[in-house]
């Protein structure tokens, strides 16, 4: 075993055993030269597995953060915001709005949404860091003339509660599929993938309850940061 893997596996078993904590940083590199007394260039090539591994994060001028290697439950077959589920579970999340604008739908993506040609919708782009990990990419469409006033401070927060509390609509149902997609140039810039090279993609259409489709979202999920649950009951 090379050197810096053998400091790999040190750094790896002192997290798992809880000597460094979610949320503190490693040892600079500097302190881990002089304590392994090796290069530097040894320290970051062990450093690059942690991160691969998802158990830390390079923060630019702080060093090497531990972060949470515990996974989220994602109910499947609930219609739950993402606030509502981050809040049910008492995780620790911020949602980045990367983008917000109105398009007008084209063929292709009017294949790929289900929203009509030529119709109006809000194209949203939200990353959500939990635990302090880039774990989630939601890519929504929403339908401009159901929610003519959207806007970031909105988007930040839950679209769900603007259209049921402020707005006074009602959410019915959705059809979703889950997929495990290859990453995308976006994927790599957005979700912290260390060495993964796919992600869950759950694609959702979801209807008020007069039947019309006001959304739809494409969810791409960091592999091992979440669990995909689901209720089975025997039909008899």
């Amino acid at each position: 075993m090379k050197k810096y893997q053998v400091i790999y596996k040190d750094l790896e078993k002192a997290i798992h055993s809880k000597e460094y904590q979610v949320g503190d940083f490693l040892p600079t590199e500097q302190e881990l030269v002089e304590t392994f007394q090796v290069s530097r260039d040894t320290i970051r090539k062990a450093l690059a597995l942690l991160v691969e591994e998802g158990l830390v994060k390079k923060i630019h001028g702080s060093g090497s953060q531990v972060i949470s290697q515990e996974q989220v439950n994602f109910p499947v077959s609930y219609l739950t915001s993402y606030q509502e589920l981050i809040e049910q579970q008492g995780i620790k999340s911020q949602t980045n709005v990367i983008s917000l604008d109105k398009i007008i739908v084209d063929t292709n993506l009017s294949e790929k949404t289900g929203f009509s040609k030529s119709q109006q919708v809000w194209r949203l782009i939200r990353q959500r860091v939990v635990d302090g990990c880039a774990s989630v990419v939601d890519i929504d469409y929403l339908d401009a003339r159901l929610m003519p006033q959207l806007n970031r401070s909105i988007a930040e927060n839950s679209i769900y509660d603007y259209l049921e509390n402020q707005l006074h609509l009602s959410i019915s149902h959705a059809f979703k599929e889950i997929t495990i997609d290859n990453i995308t140039e976006q994927d790599k810039i957005l979700i912290d993938i260390g060495k993964d090279h796919h992600v869950v993609c759950i694609r959702s259409k979801v209807y008020l309850d007069n039947g019309n489709q006001f959304q739809f979202t494409e969810s791409r999920h960091k592999l091992e940061k979440f669990k995909f649950v689901d209720y089975a009951k025997r039909h008899h």
